[in-house]
This record gives C-alpha cells, structure tokens and sequence, in this order.
C-alpha cells in the first residue's frame, strides 16, 4: 500500500510539471513569413557586428533599438529554444545571463517579458522611420522602459559599453562558426533526441554534417 501511494504521489507530481507555465516564447517582427531565413543565426551575425562596432550606433536610436530586440530574441530563444542548447551550448548560458548588463545600462525593466520590450522597440523603430522622434520617445512607456520617454531615448541614441554582452555575442557566433563548419566538413557529431526515448543509437542520433 505504502509503495503505490508514493506511486500515486509521484504521478500527481508529474502531471503538476507537465501543467505548469510554458516556457517564454519571443518573436521578431522582421522574421514574419520568411521562413528561408534562421532569425537566431541571423541575430547572431548581426548582433555581434553591431557591437563589435559600437560608433555605429552613436546617434542611431533606432539602430540600437534594432540590437536589444535582437539581444533579448536570443535570451528566449537560445535557453528555450529545442534546437540551441545542443548546437550552441555556450551561447544558450552566456547571451540570457548577459541580459540583466544590456537592461541596466539602457533601463529596460528586470522583470519585463522580453516580447514586451521587443514590441515597444518596434513601435520605437516605426515611428523613426515616420520621421517621428516624439513618437518614437512615446513608444517606450514604463513600467518596461524607465525612467522610460525622452530619457531613454537619448540611452538608446548613445548607448555605453556592453562588454560581457559583447563577449557572450563573439563567443555564440564563434560556436555558430564552428558547427557550420563541421557540418561542411562532413564531420559526425552526436546530439541527443527528444525526450520520448524513440530513438536508434541508444537514445541518441548520429547527424552528418
């Protein structure tokens, strides 16, 4: 009797996991039907450029805005995604716990969802690109941007140095680098499948480059 209560138990145990809040999904507005482009190696690329030159962004607001969002897609999709903490297992560590440096140094708020703070970026971005600084100052609005307004904006137009940011985004493209580069090469390298144990090779499947 003892050992099916804790069988019982355990069973209300799982069912309590499998029921509990999805993980954080994020989106970028750019990547919306166009399904022959990988937003995360994309933001990657074009992530680390954009830090590795930062006057680039002196004066461009909207250019920085374009960064974070890509920054806090890669915080979501890197630690969540099914693909990334295989492929990239440095970069799906490194690029989410460099986020609290990127959001203080601009104000974004610590417990902002990040399709929060993507969505009011976007706003941000299409009000430049209507020629509209004050809407643009509008678009960032607390409690996700503060002190948020005109403020934040001149953050965004000047933005500091971000250098473990900075190093998180080299490192994952150099990781990124190298998987595409075993896979040129025709390498094997092992990845283990999804969680149902349906798979050859003892659980785990051999990939060919």
């Amino acid at each position: 009797m003892r050992c099916d209560r804790r069988v019982f138990l355990a069973g209300l145990i799982g069912l309590g996991a499998c029921s509990g809040t999805p993980p954080e999904v994020a989106r970028l507005p750019e990547f919306r039907g166009f399904l022959s482009i990988d937003p995360v190696r994309y933001s990657i690329e074009q992530g680390a450029d954009m830090l590795t030159h930062p006057g680039r962004l002196t004066g461009q607001p909207s250019e920085t805005a374009r960064l974070i969002q890509a920054l806090e897609f890669l915080a979501i999709e890197l630690r969540n995604g099914p693909r990334w903490n295989v492929m990239l297992p440095m970069g799906q560590l490194a690029v989410p716990a460099a986020r609290r440096e990127w959001r203080d140094a601009l104000g974004i708020a610590a417990d902002a969802r990040a399709q929060e703070v993507i969505d009011g970026l976007t706003e941000l971005r299409s009000a430049f690109a209507a020629r509209s600084p004050v809407g643009a100052a509008a678009a960032l609005r607390p409690p996700v941007f503060m002190p948020g307004g005109q403020e934040t904006l001149n953050r965004l137009g000047d933005p500091p140095a971000l250098p473990r940011t900075t190093r998180a985004m080299l490192d994952a493209r150099q990781e990124l680098a190298s998987q595409s580069f075993e896979r040129r090469s025709g390498q094997n390298f092992i990845v283990p499948l999804a969680r149902d144990g349906n798979a050859p090779n003892g659980g785990r499947a051999v990939l060919m480059g």
